[in-house]
């Protein structure tokens, strides 16, 4: 009883917490921003960004891609500490978390790869390292210089897996300047069926020169807790509790002003509980089982994910003149995935898995870079090499399967890159590139070998006009593409593997800056062609792989706004919509002709107000939205269209900040109900919590 007691003390002590915060957070915007409306205007701008999304240094205003840019500071504000994150601030981006830490599938203007392809429909690149799979498709926001998002096929200059885009990760390079900082929050989630309820997160990076002007060191790590909001009834602790370890290593050298070397090495590790899922009513019926309930397992079997990531790289940029540069870089990222989890959440042993696996990618990469006046090219060369390795054993009841499979494979290609000048206003771009690859499967348990090899080549051809010095429109015709696979179980050799998919895109973009670079308006209207679609085709009733046996269209628009109203008063806004439907696509099970293409939101938007006094008090809030989006072919299963606000509210100096901040503050609930036709993906709880930031 004095448990209960208490439980129930502590939820009114956080809901009236909760209360008073968002009471907080609307009575400071309407002080902050309603002085800034009487201020005497001054001379403002928005930040002029430098992106390298082709590869070279631009101005983002410049480059005939669909790019949304953050830069640090951005970051920090809208305190974005993963990839999912990242996304709610992109217009027809979403990454969808699969249950546990590291397996995200990235949706990038509608269009997602099956988690069964291992592949991803957008590319992440970290300082250039490729992750081109969803196992490993995350990375710790620490000490970051910038990120862009490209949006689009970027099949040209990044190859296979950036079918709809990449997303680029800019790490800060150490330098001459000392940085260091420290950084904690404490926070309490909003609703949990466990006891306890809190999170907490500790950084802290350091970047010095070794030798000025030659050698430098940075260090950034990190420790992350979060406690499980999933009760499990039979031990009467959480499943899902979550807490990771980060550290990165940064050693740079630039032993004359021709040479900059650059060596990093990063591991995470991820030490947890079970999937944040549960079975869906229907699938819980069909095992016998009497219906879940609201975030509560009675699972037989501790669910566990000791995941770990690790990554080095070596980057190397010669200057062989004012205009021409060659960069090498060449990587090495290891996934492994080692996980335990109760798949009927019951007491009786129906399935089970414990799983031990690895994806190890080394790439490399050669480019050589020229500009000059209006003139800019880029050639390079690329090859990596693959190797997954699946160690699973799935037992119930009565049975028990051992899985023991092994997918290697290499790629290589070649690429190339123009931009060239067609008088003062007109500007042609023009990309090619080849790309091979082939893979090797084999199942130790059953014997069975295979191997298939593909190739593509991926153009690109965009013109600009730059109707004034503020205003620059284009239009663009390029294609990317996704790698092909292997279906495991298939016993049939027709549908050993699966061929490529492929994406033409046709876009016309504006992009523009407004009252003295005060605001900026930029946008875009696609068409998409998506041909030899990925899908799961169902071929007897026990009997569904992945093939090419789909076609779609797709069209949508994107917007983003930023105005600098006064030095201290911003506003942002970013909206996207994405319609795909199968043109073509039925199987054993039914017809799909005319249905959504699943795991592609309706649409999404943000918008967010932002003051930062000259005194030092600094405050925040963001909406974000997202329309409804289907789990499967059939369009049975959905999640609905939701809203949630973030705010944040603090005092910052030279060396030290406070912050009170919320996630989701209104608790808004967004489960995913019927993924895979079984489960039921659980959406993370609101968080209220405080921050402190001191900088040496």
């Amino acid at each position: 009883m004095k448990r209960f007691k208490a439980i129930n003390g502590s939820v009114f002590l956080m809901r009236f917490f909760v209360r008073r915060f968002v009471i907080s957070v609307i009575t400071a915007l309407y002080f902050f921003i309603s002085p800034a409306m009487a201020e005497k205007k001054q001379e403002t701008t928005i930040e002029t960004i430098t992106v390298t999304a082709q590869k070279q240094e631009e101005n983002i205003q410049d480059v005939p891609v669909g790019i949304t840019a953050l830069t640090a500071q951005e970051i920090e504000d809208k305190k974005i500490e993963s990839v999912e994150n990242l996304a709610d601030f992109v217009p027809n981006f979403m990454v969808f978390c699969n249950g546990g830490p590291g397996m995200n599938s990235p949706s990038m203007r509608g269009i997602t790869a099956p988690i069964e392809t291992l592949a991803v429909s957008a590319g992440l690149f970290i300082d250039g390292v490729p992750v081109l799979s969803n196992m490993g498709f995350e990375d710790t926001f620490l000490d970051i210089e910038r990120i862009e998002v490209l949006r689009g096929p970027q099949g040209t200059l990044y190859g296979k897996n950036t079918e709809t885009g990449a997303v680029n990760i800019i790490t800060r390079q150490p330098d001459n300047e000392f940085r260091a900082r420290l950084s904690t929050s404490i926070g309490t989630l909003l609703s949990s069926e466990a006891d306890d309820s809190l999170t907490q997160t500790y950084t802290l990076n350091l970047s010095s020169p070794i030798q000025k002007d030659k050698l430098y060191m940075g260090f950034a790590g990190k420790f992350h807790k979060k406690d499980g909001f999933i009760e499990n009834t039979l031990t009467g602790e959480p499943y899902d509790d979550r807490q990771n370890w980060y550290g990165r290593v940064h050693a740079r050298w630039t032993p004359t002003d021709q040479w900059d070397l650059s060596f990093v090495a990063s591991q995470i590790e991820y030490d947890g509980g079970g999937v944040i899922a549960n079975l869906s009513e229907d699938a819980a019926a069909s095992f016998g089982l009497s219906a879940p309930e609201y975030r509560k397992v009675s699972a037989d079997f501790e669910g566990q994910n000791n995941t770990a990531c690790q990554s080095q790289s070596l980057k190397i940029n010669y200057n062989i003149s004012e205009s021409l540069e060659l960069t090498s870089i060449t990587a090495r990222r290891v996934y492994d995935d080692k996980l335990a989890n109760d798949w009927d959440f019951s007491p009786v042993t129906l399935s089970h898995t414990d799983k031990d696996s690895q994806y190890s990618k080394l790439s490399q990469e050669l480019r050589l870079n020229y500009k000059h006046g209006g003139v800019k090219w880029i050639a390079g060369i690329y090859a990596d090499k693959d190797e997954v390795n699946f160690d699973t054993q799935s037992f119930s009841a009565s049975t028990t399967s051992v899985t023991d499979r092994d997918i290697d494979g290499h790629s290589y290609a070649v690429f190339t890159n123009v931009t060239y000048p067609l008088g003062q206003r007109f500007s042609l771009t023009g990309g090619l590139r080849y790309e091979t690859e082939e893979m090797d499967f084999e199942d130790h348990i059953s014997g069975k070998a295979t191997d298939d090899s593909w190739e593509g080549i991926t153009p690109k051809l965009a013109l600009e006009y730059r109707i004034s010095q503020a205003v620059m429109t284009y239009v663009s015709a390029s294609k990317g593409y996704r790698s092909g696979g292997f279906n495991a179980l298939a016993t049939d050799s027709e549908y050993y593997s699966f061929d490529e998919e492929e994406l033409w895109s046709y876009e016309i973009g504006a992009k523009t800056m407004c009252f003295n670079n005060r605001l900026m308006v930029n946008g875009s209207i696609f068409m998409m062609d998506i041909s030899d679609m990925q899908v799961s085709e169902t071929i007897t009733l026990t009997e569904t792989y992945i093939t090419n046996a789909a076609q779609a269209t797709g069209k949508g628009i994107e917007l983003e706004l930023t105005a600098k109203i006064t030095p201290a008063l911003s506003v942002m806004a970013g909206f996207g919509y994405i319609d795909i439907e199968f043109d073509d696509f039925k199987d054993n099970a039914g017809s799909y002709e005319g249905n959504q293409n699943p795991f592609s939101p309706e649409y999404s938007f943000n918008i967010g107000a932002q003051y930062r006094f000259e005194n030092g008090w600094y405050a925040r809030a963001d909406l974000i939205c997202y329309g409804e989006m289907y789990l499967d072919k059939a369009n049975e299963y959905k999640r609905d269209a939701y809203q949630i606000v973030n705010a944040k509210i603090g005092y910052e100096t030279d060396h030290f900040d406070i912050y009170l901040y919320g996630k989701n503050i209104f608790d808004q609930e967004y489960d995913s109900i019927g993924y895979f036709g079984y489960y039921t993906v659980y959406s993370n709880p609101g968080e209220v919590g405080l921050q402190l930031n001191y900088r040496f």
